[in-house]
């Protein structure tokens, strides 16, 4: 559903020379939005990490993708040989028919560590979408506090519903952390050098 308008955005980058291609994850799958990346690459953009669009603490950051130096001779190769990719036709390196992105055999360690990227990258943005999210309750729950009265029991209730969201922070947070080791181990055995840009962290 959202496969054809994120891809005709990053054709029309590459026709118009754009140095950096910036999307989000739209598939509703981190392992479809790795195959994405992997169908971005063979167009002339390199999966390059978390872009500096992002607002911080997003739920959905944006991801940034950077042009490759020959760029146009992927992109005049992947029209060849794939003309009816941006009508809902196959796309490079994946399967045809049914879903479209589920890589082939052949390119699925590629797609594999994309996806290892990816997870590190949005792994990384988790303690400042948290944090936000409790400033917010916090300065949400003063509202009606401020019309009830700062009784005792308001204040109680109040700090239960706050302290429960923050043991759901703390627990994602840790999921988080679990998820980042994983996949950054996975790209060490692999030799893959990443975060990139470790400074968007």
């Amino acid at each position: 559903m959202f496969l054809q308008p994120q891809l005709r955005a990053l054709l029309r980058d590459g026709a118009q020379g754009v140095e950096r291609h910036d999307a989000r994850n739209l598939q509703r799958s981190w392992r479809k939005f790795a195959a994405f990346a992997y169908v971005a690459e063979q167009y002339g953009y390199r999966y390059d990490g978390l872009s500096t669009l992002s607002p911080k603490g997003s739920p959905n950051p944006y991801f940034a993708f950077r042009r490759l130096p020959d760029a146009p001779e992927r992109a005049a190769w992947s029209a060849q040989h794939y003309p009816a990719a941006p009508e809902a036709g196959p796309l490079p390196g994946m399967r045809p028919g049914g879903s479209r992105l589920r890589p082939l055999p052949e390119v699925q360690h590629e797609v594999d560590l994309l996806h290892a990227r990816i997870m590190v990258d949005y792994s990384r943005t988790h303690r400042r979408r948290g944090l936000i999210a409790l400033l917010v309750l916090m300065a949400a729950m003063l509202i009606p506090l401020s019309q009830t009265g700062f009784s005792a029991q308001s204040l109680l209730v109040c700090g239960a519903v706050w302290l429960f969201f923050a043991a759901l922070w703390l627990t994602g947070l840790a999921i988080a952390r679990h998820r980042y080791r994983k996949y950054s181990r996975v790209l060490r055995d692999s030799g893959v050098d990443w975060p990139s840009n470790p400074s968007l962290a």
